[in-house]
């Protein structure tokens, strides 16, 4: 119920910061209060499934603004947690760094806030202990984890003993990305873990672990700000492991149309053949060696034991030789492989594997588990030992030795994953799994791999979060497509009383912006022409000192462009193959403010979360229609899944899906009220094409110049 206080709340809150900041009133951003806290009026009523909102906030609306006055004054009074997730690293770090201390410091409302992070976010305490402590032994143990960890050298111990003398200061907390510098990967692996490498209670620096410290003090806020991956880490957990249980929880899910895909991956499940069996010879030695050396017996005697599992590894190693062989002879006969780069690809239609590959699947499936199970006994024991040892080396031993038997369990669940899923056959009437093979050639050496995903999200999010939250709200400022909301429903499995709603950017789009489709003469399928034709418009189009984005949808195109550009020109691309993503953003804006001409060239990643305000791009050029790569195995089966349902995938899927890309990179150009520019797309298709004329309708109606001009000459 939404009480006269809590809107009363609102109000006075939203006309204080008006006032704090000098903000001006928005139409769309009182809408989208408005229409957050009417869907989640019922959140109280127990008769009435959990309410579902979802608002597509065009560019300048203040949605975040907006979406905070609306659930956390309704949000306390009911006494419910907010979880907050975002997709990307920098809006996460805008919400908890800016606009929470904004609201709190510029109006009455009172509320707690606080970042989580995954746990390897974290230094382990005990981890630091052990590679601090150079001894053979521990170098041993260490290399029994194979292409997982590096050996410590001796810079590393450097910078481990700085981050200790940090810690025991009080200067540092562990936290990987306050540490003073950046962290390289290799460098911050071999001092954390992961949740199966970790004793939790059973550490002996448990009461000092700040993975637990902080994630004690998130489960003490109201507001608890994440990301999608810590969320669905937490949904599969069963929810309310790692943030809040759900029912006691209201989601506000921004840059919400990530969620599907980051779902897909999350239940995904891989396997590397010959990596595979790598693995588990290691994990063979890693058991005679602990036999040897820490007194484990439990219910079976060392060697006995020793003796079952090497049987059983020895039994899991041929059935991956009679997988090899299985995936050598689909290579050579499939009909249907994708070769790009050093890889080849086959899908299995409709995910349906051989009946062959199937059986052994099961064999696979069932060997997984009993390693697995094995394992898990055996961490047991060991966090016994820890625990309840009276020898306090035997005890550190027990703690050096849980990581490494940890990460082989984990290798073992996700294997057990994979084979399950190849063993399995899908549900009818539903939409099935996609499944693969993948030939990766590196260094003269071949490796099968077998892949397995969701096509749809729906089951997973809706079994785990919409029928089991408080409410949830989903945003972005792109949602819909073709003005609709039907394929965001269909991904994310959004229940039928799920409210929407689509609030235009305020923004002149008419005056402020050109969208020009020169005249071309060949399509992007005719790749030659279509590349030379960019090639030759570029220095035409653009000015020396011009700011510029171009997006391309190929790889191969975007270097073929670059490489044949007049070298003047050359010079002033910002390729993101040569940068880092936040680095080439740097040296964009030391350029443009230095009066030189900068064109940043770049993929699908830079059409979205790209803010190059003002002068810092007012030419945004698009190469083609950002179709899906039409190779992708998943969205490869979800298409023939849609025709056996007896739909046009193009239409029910690609097109709205490319629609929706067009417009988030579209949306590159105008970041702020007072931007102007031209956005120049080379595809012809958006205006003699039937699709591409829907396609065009959804655009925000930037003034139009189509078909006018030519860059041949």
């Amino acid at each position: 119920m939404l009480t006269d206080e809590v809107k009363q709340s609102i109000q006075a809150a939203y006309r204080q910061l008006l006032e704090k900041y000098a903000f001006t009133p928005r139409h769309g951003q009182r809408r989208m209060i408005a229409e957050i806290t009417n869907s989640l009026a019922q959140l109280d009523n127990e008769e009435l499934p959990p309410p579902i909102c979802v608002v597509e906030a065009g560019t300048g609306t203040g949605k975040t603004l907006a979406y905070l006055l609306a659930v956390l004054p309704l949000a306390r009074s009911l006494q419910k947690k907010v979880v907050l997730t975002t997709a990307t690293v920098a809006l996460q770090e805008q919400v908890i760094n800016k606009d929470l201390p904004d609201v709190v410091a510029g109006c009455d409302l009172q509320f707690s806030y606080a970042m989580a992070k995954g746990r390897g976010r974290y230094l382990c305490l005990s981890r630091l202990d052990s590679v601090l402590r150079s001894n053979e032994s521990l170098d041993a143990i260490m290399d029994l984890y194979g292409e997982e960890v590096d050996i410590p050298d001796a810079s590393a111990r450097q910078l481990y003993q700085r981050m200790l003398d940090e810690i025991s200061s009080g200067k540092w907390e562990g936290d990987r990305d306050e540490w003073q510098e950046p962290i390289k990967d290799t460098q911050w692996r071999p001092v954390t873990v992961d949740n199966t490498q970790c004793m939790g209670a059973r550490c002996a620096h448990f009461s000092q672990c700040f993975f637990y410290k902080a994630r004690e003090s998130v489960h003490k806020v109201d507001c608890i700000v994440s990301n999608h991956d810590l969320l669905l880490s937490d949904l599969a957990l069963g929810g309310g492991v790692i943030l809040p249980d759900p029912q006691d929880t209201i989601y506000i899910i921004d840059e919400a149309h990530h969620l599907p895909f980051k779902s897909n991956n999350h239940f995904a499940a891989f396997t590397r053949l010959k990596a595979s069996m790598g693995w588990l010879q290691q994990c063979e030695k890693a058991v005679v060696r602990l036999s040897n050396e820490m007194p484990i017996a439990g219910q079976v005697s060392a060697a006995r034991r020793q003796e079952s599992l090497s049987g059983l590894l020895r039994q899991i190693l041929d059935g991956l030789q009679q997988a090899l062989l299985f995936a050598e002879q689909i290579a050579e006969e499939a009909d249907q492989a994708d070769s790009y780069g050093n890889r080849t690809q086959h899908t299995f239609k409709l995910g349906v594997v051989p009946e062959a590959l199937r059986d052994l699947s099961s064999q696979l499936e069932s060997q997984y588990a009993r390693l697995f199970n094995e394992l898990t006994e055996l961490l047991d024991e060991l966090k016994q030992l820890a625990d309840e040892g009276i020898d306090l080396a035997l005890r550190l031993q027990a703690e050096q030795w849980f990581p490494v038997l940890g990460n082989f369990a984990a290798r073992a669940e996700g294997a057990l994953k994979l084979w399950l899923s190849f063993a399995r056959a899908d549900t009818e009437n539903s939409a099935p799994r996609a499944r693969w093979l993948t030939i990766t050639d590196f260094d003269q050496v071949r490796d099968f791999s077998l892949s397995s995903s969701p096509v749809l999200a729906a089951s997973d999010l809706r079994s785990a979060l919409w029928d089991n939250c408080a409410g949830a709200v989903l945003t972005s400022a792109t949602l819909s497509a073709l003005g609709n909301f039907d394929v965001l429903a269909m991904r994310s499995g959004l229940p039928d009383h799920t409210r929407y709603l689509s609030i235009p950017s305020p923004f002149d789009f008419r005056n402020n912006a050109r969208f020009i489709v020169p005249r071309m003469q060949c399509e992007p399928n005719e790749s030659e022409k279509h590349t030379a034709y960019i090639i030759n418009a570029l220095p035409k189009i653009l000015s020396p000192t011009s700011a510029a984005l171009m997006l391309f949808s190929s790889r191969r195109q975007m270097l073929d462009v670059m490489q044949e550009l007049p070298k003047e020109w050359r010079d002033r691309v910002l390729c993101q193959d040569d940068y880092q993503k936040a680095q080439l953003l740097k040296y964009h804006r030391q350029r443009v403010d230095q009066g030189q001409g900068s064109i940043i060239f770049g993929l699908a990643s830079f059409a979205e979360g790209v803010d190059l305000p003002g002068k810092y791009c007012t030419h945004v050029l698009i190469a083609k229609i950002p179709f899906a790569v039409p190779n992708d195995p998943v969205e490869l089966t979800l298409s023939d899944w849609l025709e056996q349902q007896g739909k046009n995938p193009f239409m029910v899927l690609a097109v709205p899906e490319a629609a929706f890309r067009l417009v988030q990179a579209c949306g590159r150009l105008l970041r702020n009220e007072t931007d102007t520019g031209t956005i120049t797309l080379f595809d012809e298709r958006i205006v003699n094409k039937f699709y591409g004329k829907a396609i065009l309708e959804s655009l925000p109606p930037y003034h139009r110049e189509l078909l006018q001009q030519t860059f041949s000459g």
